[in-house]
């Protein structure tokens, strides 16, 4: 991977692929980044498209610990909603913007692996844990410049599909990739500590932080995802929105063992 143009995977949200100006802004920002050597591999949610269908079709769901219950009634929509109607915009985006991409999602080639996820001994239904990611069914892909677009709906050992956290899912991905950086798009510039939006944090206080309530909400799965993605060797995560990621800006999550933050960071 190291010999090849860096590669960054860049996490879009759910609630972001519903906003034809967000959408239009990333075309522009995935085609200037390419233009610099980078080669961009996405991964996205889609949790506003899975609630409405739950709501129109009168099919109630929970929440544990931030993770959507999902029964196998369920599933058939998440199904829809992400590998279906999610994907295919993001993908009709991209390419309608001259990028060459192309929709996936972790059934497709056996790209992620995953087991039933329990929480605290709760069963969550058809919610998965990433347990393998095959990377190298991608690299033709990306050799071609072809820009993966990924719904986080993965296979399962038992054969089934399963619902995962798309934080986690690009977690993972950045990893097996040997990514340059992990990049979580927001809405807000990067992660904010007493009113002051930081430039840098290390991995190792994300815990702290989280515990002295710090960080807190829909921020603490990025910031998890971010820290552990940078402790199993991906050089930085950023978690910033589309205007400052453009300007190479936001907050950088890095390891800081032996070294300054601002060293870490370069």
């Amino acid at each position: 991977m190291s010999e090849r143009s860096p590669i960054h995977v860049i996490k879009l949200g759910g609630s972001q692929i519903d906003d034809r100006e967000f959408l239009a802004n990333m075309v522009s920002t995935i085609r200037e980044i390419q233009k610099r050597g980078v080669r961009p591999v996405i991964v996205h949610g889609g949790g506003n498209e899975i609630a409405r269908l739950h709501d129109e079709l009168g099919i109630p769901f929970d929440f544990v610990d931030g993770l959507r219950v999902t029964s196998d009634q369920s599933m058939r929509l998440v199904k829809m909603a992400l590998g279906g109607i999610a994907n295919l915009r993001v993908v009709r985006w991209l390419v309608n913007g001259g990028v060459n991409a192309i929709g996936l999602n972790g059934i497709d080639m056996g790209l992620i692996r995953v087991e039933k996820l329990m929480v605290d001994g709760i069963d969550l239904g058809r919610v998965g844990q990433v347990d393998a990611v095959h990377v190298d069914r991608l690299q033709p892909l990306l050799d071609q410049k072809i820009v993966p677009v990924i719904a986080p709906i993965s296979l399962g050992y038992d054969g089934l599909s399963y619902n995962v956290n798309a934080d986690h899912v690009a977690e993972a991905m950045a990893i097996a990739l040997h990514a340059a950086h992990l990049v979580f798009l927001t809405d807000v510039p990067g992660v904010k500590i007493v009113d002051r939006t930081m430039r840098v944090l290390s991995a190792e206080q994300i815990e702290d932080l989280i515990f002295g309530q710090f960080i807190t909400g829909g921020m603490i799965p990025k910031v998890r995802s971010a820290a552990s993605a940078v402790r199993h060797g991906v050089p930085s995560a950023i978690i910033t929105n589309l205007e400052n990621y453009a300007k190479g800006e936001g907050t950088y999550i890095v390891s800081t063992h032996g070294k300054s933050p601002q060293d870490a960071q370069t």
